[in-house]
């Protein structure tokens, strides 16, 4: 159990060839007790798991952008190459909606 110099964290990293980024949410200590401070506790803990989710999206929608400008740039033709995006960017989620 955490203590509190050691607080709880829910945190991903990405790890490019070129850039490491960690993305760190701070969770209250899970010290429920009662079926109310459980419920309480996972419904906060689903709702920074969706956070980060959503950040680390926006990190990699802005990557791929830049990837792109930086290919215009030096005249690499702007098709997409789904296997080569899924290989550096890692592959989407499409159940959004969690379950």
């Amino acid at each position: 159990m955490p203590s509190p110099s050691h607080p709880t964290t829910l945190s991903a990293t990405y790890t490019s060839p070129l850039t490491t980024q960690t993305f760190v949410h701070h969770l209250p200590s899970p010290t429920p007790t009662s079926l109310a401070q459980k419920t309480a506790y996972l419904s906060h803990l689903r709702q920074r798991m969706t956070q980060l989710q959503e950040h680390v999206n926006i990190m990699l929608t802005a990557k791929m952008e830049e990837d792109k400008a930086l290919a215009a740039k030096a005249g690499v033709d702007g098709k997409v190459d789904e296997k080569k995006e899924e290989d550096l960017y890692g592959e989407e989620d499409v159940d959004e909606g969690g379950g």
